[in-house]
């Protein structure tokens, strides 16, 4: 996860190092098995350090949450725009599966975590993935108006795709090994992709 730079100030390298931590800790423990104490310990900072930059271990999980599905989506509606054409959908999902694997512990706590606590859900909705959507829907309308996708409700069109690209990612901390091969991640890629643009009908 892109936290900071390496240029950033003492303060703020601080911060970076407990949402690290958090990250690590939150996607192998789970949140509500690591405690303020060993986030302190596992960042190198002191317990009052913690309460410094946060006001409680859940602002922690918030913080590193929102962050964390801004990155994810943001990267993949950038590729989404740079797409060599409305068709390369399978390009586009398998670099952004790959991108998922390797950040197992990002994607675990984004999706995992969330769907635990209606607070953090209710708050990535309006910042993070009603945004993307009006982002992703002026895309698809593009694609209509161009009569490359049928006329359908643009809404629709991106609710399915962002619903495809969770499924990847979702899949990536409950299904997949770690290790999955490029291949396997391939055939998913394609498989969603085609799904996507041609249904599932003969």
């Amino acid at each position: 996860m892109r936290l900071a730079r390496r240029t950033a100030p003492p303060e703020v390298e601080t911060k970076t190092r407990i949402l690290k931590a958090a990250q690590h800790l939150f996607a192998r423990y789970g949140y509500d098995g690591t405690t303020t104490r060993d986030l302190a310990q596992a960042a190198g900072v002191a317990e009052g350090t913690l309460f410094r930059h946060f006001s409680n271990k859940k602002s922690i999980l918030v913080e590193l949450a929102t962050e964390g599905w801004v990155e994810l989506l943001t990267d993949l509606l950038t590729e989404l725009s740079e797409m060599s054409s409305y068709r390369a959908v399978a390009d586009v999902m398998r670099k952004r599966m790959r991108h998922l694997q390797e950040n197992t512990d990002l994607v675990r706590v984004c999706f995992m975590e969330t769907q635990f606590h209606p607070d953090l859900q209710e708050r990535i909705q309006g910042e993070v993935l009603d945004k993307m959507m009006t982002v992703a829907e002026a895309f698809f309308q593009t694609a209509i108006d161009r009569g490359i996708y049928r006329p359908i409700d643009p809404k629709v069109i991106a609710r399915v795709f962002l619903g495809m690209f969770m499924v990847a990612g979702f899949s990536e901390v409950t299904i997949l090994e770690q290790d999955t091969s490029p291949q396997t991640l391939k055939e998913m890629a394609e498989g969603l992709s085609d799904i996507f643009l041609n249904g599932v009908l003969a």
